[in-house]
């Protein structure tokens, strides 16, 4: 396995494949990578095949945190996500610094170009964090121009994330497909995230209640229809009056357009982010 830092290195290399037409999987990830990323190696493995090539990129993006959001202090331990990507079947990992993804000293400050989806992108997490999918467009266009993958990996966990990149690679036409795989989970039923580690002993056992909250409304809503307004009364609830938690959001919404529904059914989905203290934690599930 092979480390680039520069990206002229990362796209010269890229050029190179494809001209040979190897297939190559991406990863993206910002690091402090648990089981749920080295799932997603593993299935980019599976997809490039023995010809192909894996890339895992690590960056840690300025501009997809908001301004009181935990960019500072974001886990990060790069000797240790290149053993894991090692041992995953990796084959480059991408670690550029912020000076070589963003000119002008590398915040994104001085960056004047950047991609914007107005779809898919509108509540949830676009409300809550404004700015957050503009820099996670911009960054993911450029992990894409600078890898040329074939193939993408993403996670469900971050459903809406994921249909913004569908939705930009079908809008700009990039030559390459998007696959999205299932949410890893934790024993009690907590999506694994590198924020987990964040959590008090005490708050890492009440954030189980995200998914015991999606659980509820699926069983909720499985003999009859009950309206959007009337759920999330049920589910705020539910989580505030059973741990600490403070529910930012719980919506319900079409899993193919994300468009609100106001009466949940069957086939609709639910997304939800919750506080612990500073950390803040999202989920979703089909219902």
């Amino acid at each position: 396995m092979q480390t680039v830092t520069a990206t002229a290195m990362m796209q010269k290399r890229a050029l190179r494949w494809r001209r040979q037409g190897l297939p190559v999987a991406l990863v993206p990830t910002m690091g402090f990578l648990h089981p749920g990323h080295l799932s997603l190696i593993e299935r980019a493995r599976r997809e490039a095949g023995r010809r192909g090539l894996v890339v895992v990129s690590i960056y840690v993006n300025p501009t997809q945190f908001g301004p009181r959001e935990d960019f500072n202090r974001y886990p990060r331990d790069l000797k240790r996500d290149l053993r894991l990507c090692r041992q995953a079947g990796a084959d480059f990992v991408f670690a550029p610094s912020n000076a070589e993804m963003y000119a002008g000293g590398g915040s994104g400050e001085e960056s004047s170009t950047s991609v914007v989806e107005e779809s898919v992108t509108i509540g949830m997490e676009g409300d809550s964090r404004p700015t957050h999918f503009r820099g996670v467009a911009t960054v993911v266009a450029k992990l894409f121009h600078l890898v040329l993958p074939t193939v993408a990996v993403f996670g469900e966990k971050d459903y809406q994330q994921a249909a913004l990149i569908r939705r930009m690679v079908r809008d700009l036409f990039f030559p390459l497909e998007v696959l999205v795989a299932p949410t890893r989970r934790e024993p009690d039923g907590l999506a694994m995230s590198s924020r987990n580690v964040y959590l008090s002993e005490t708050q890492r056992r009440e954030a189980a209640v995200l998914f015991r909250a999606l659980e509820r409304t699926r069983a909720r809503v499985a003999d009859r229809p009950v309206s959007a307004p009337k759920l999330k009364s049920q589910v705020k609830a539910f989580i505030e009056g059973t741990t600490s938690g403070r529910l930012d959001y719980a919506e319900f919404f079409d899993s193919e357009t994300l468009r609100p529904v106001r009466m949940v059914r069957p086939g609709a989905r639910m997304a939800l982010a919750v506080f612990f203290g500073k950390t803040r934690l999202i989920d979703n599930g089909p219902l």
